[in-house]
């Protein structure tokens, strides 16, 4: 064990470590979370909108969950901030592709604010989403707690010395923080009051189900352990169906 003046020296640079990636974090986090705000009262035309400010507080409560999972894990922060060398193309083409998608959502949502598209939409519809949104968060929040690599771009992370995660949701279905994106799109369009908006989510959650089988197939092939794994949690996203 080391002791003296080399261990304090070495908390106190673990300290600072920890403390510049999670201010990292939370920057980059901010900052997006300021630029959808911006997207969505800009297009909408104006900040009297009640499911533009849920979805903002929504999203913010996310972002304050995570650097509250990740705040003693420096390295994962950084792996969710920057992709490393090692990460998959298709995923990086995907989750671009998921970016434009999702920011397409906030601004038909918005534009359907401002131009009154859709009116066949009950409050409750509204609402209900709010609370599905909520429980996709925690399903998200929850596997990225139970996974030390729950990386933001899928790839095998020997350098942090990946292992299969097995614990928490990761004990019912293989992938439960896509289970929680793939609900998360549409019910954000129905939260924002339009039927545009929840088709685009659709989509969205298409691109999930399509990561979900490519990771699968890659994890599969490369990360030791994960096969005999599979073989004992079964499914994917759906208890019984897939």
């Amino acid at each position: 064990m080391a002791t003296g003046r080399g261990a304090r020296r070495g908390s106190v640079n673990g300290g600072l470590m920890t403390k510049n990636a999670t201010f990292r974090f939370a920057l980059d986090q901010g900052v997006k979370l300021v630029g959808m705000a911006v997207i969505l009262f800009w297009s909408a035309g104006t900040v009297n909108w009640w499911p533009g400010w849920a979805l903002v507080l929504l999203t913010a409560g996310w972002t304050v969950a995570m650097i509250v999972i990740l705040r003693d894990s420096p390295d994962l922060m950084a792996e969710r901030l920057v992709p490393r060398k090692g990460a998959k193309r298709w995923d990086v083409a995907v989750v671009s592709a998921h970016g434009l998608v999702q920011s397409a959502v906030y601004v038909a949502g918005a534009l359907d604010r401002r131009f009154g598209w859709t009116t066949s939409l009950p409050l409750a519809a509204q609402l209900a989403a709010l609370v599905t949104s909520c429980l996709s968060y925690a399903l998200f929040a929850w596997a990225a707690s139970s996974n030390p690599f729950f990386s933001l771009i899928v790839r095998i992370q020997t350098d942090r010395g990946h292992a299969v995660a097995t614990g928490g949701p990761y004990r019912l279905v293989r992938h439960p923080g896509y289970l929680g994106g793939i609900l998360l799109s549409p019910s954000l369009g129905l939260l924002l009051g339009s039927w545009w908006a929840f088709s685009i989510g659709l989509v969205d959650s298409v691109l999930m189900v399509l990561r979900t089988r490519l990771e699968d197939r890659d994890l599969r092939r490369e990360l030791p352990g994960y096969s005999e794994y599979a073989s004992q949690v079964r499914y994917r996203l759906l208890p019984g169906i897939w």
